[in-house]
């Protein structure tokens, strides 16, 4: 068996220091030359060791001063559930503003960008239409306390727009939500719906709005929503993708009362 590199041994080591509370949130580390003479090893060692732990998100370089163990962010918990009075299920918009204001967390939306895009066979599947059939995507930019925090983007078929909800291609939030406007525009509403959750490695714009690293050490998870309306037509199909590092699922369910009267 192959012995382990001097650089990983020195990583592990600096690392279990960090996990273990040995060196906590904020502590600078010794200097390159420090460690090196400590570890008996080259500087460019002791680089490659450090290298490691910055794509773990363990440590981080602040410009003329020093590498320090980095500080975690407050990690925010995603209720999924049926029930709105305990969780707003990954809502969106002016919904999910309002849950984590709930939590005493500071939450804005960026801008809604708005494209036309033809159905992936994935989200053909979601929304039972065709591949060559057109989507109206819904996109936003999300931040709590100013960090960025996930990125959702919703679909909906372009025959929601041919039959009357044009708001759906303006750049702006709509106010009432965008399930009660379709409900309000073309008498569409929203009974339930049905989740899915993968966790995959970042794409580059995840790696640079999310200020993570490409080698996924941070890997996403991506929430797929399909709703349904009272008929059992998919009408709307949300993709959210989120940052490990900073966010946490909590799944809530319902279980049915017996009815003891039987």
């Amino acid at each position: 068996m192959a012995n382990t590199p001097r650089y990983m041994e020195i990583a592990n080591e600096l690392r279990q220091q960090i996990t273990t509370g040995r060196l906590r949130p904020g502590d600078q580390l010794p200097t390159e030359a420090e460690l090196a003479k400590q570890h008996e090893t080259a500087r460019n060692t002791i680089r490659d060791a450090i290298g490691i732990l910055k794509n773990l998100r363990l440590v981080e370089a602040r410009s003329g001063i020093g590498t320090f163990v980095a500080i975690p962010p407050v990690r925010y918990k995603v209720t999924l559930t049926p029930d709105e009075r305990t969780g707003f299920g990954g809502g969106e918009g002016k919904a999910w503003v309002a849950e984590a204001e709930a939590k005493g967390r500071t939450a804005r939306t960026g801008d809604t960008e708005v494209h036309i895009k033809v159905a992936t066979p994935v989200m053909a599947e979601a929304l039972n239409v065709s591949t060559t059939e057109s989507l109206v995507g819904r996109h936003q930019e999300r931040y709590i306390d100013e960090v960025a925090w996930s990125l959702q983007t919703s679909y909906y078929p372009m025959d929601f727009v041919t039959r009357g909800a044009t708001e759906l291609l303006r750049n702006t939030d709509i106010d009432q939500g965008t399930m009660d406007y379709l409900e309000e525009s073309l008498g569409i509403k929203q009974v339930g719906y049905r989740d899915e959750i993968v966790v995959r490695p970042p794409d580059a714009r995840e790696v640079d709005f999310f200020n993570i690293p490409d080698s996924g050490a941070v890997q996403i998870l991506e929430h797929r929503r399909t709703a349904f309306d009272a008929h059992g037509h998919p009408c709307r199909y949300t993709v959210t993708a989120y940052p490990t590092d900073r966010n946490i699922f909590v799944i809530e369910a319902m279980l049915p009362v017996p009815d003891e009267t039987a």
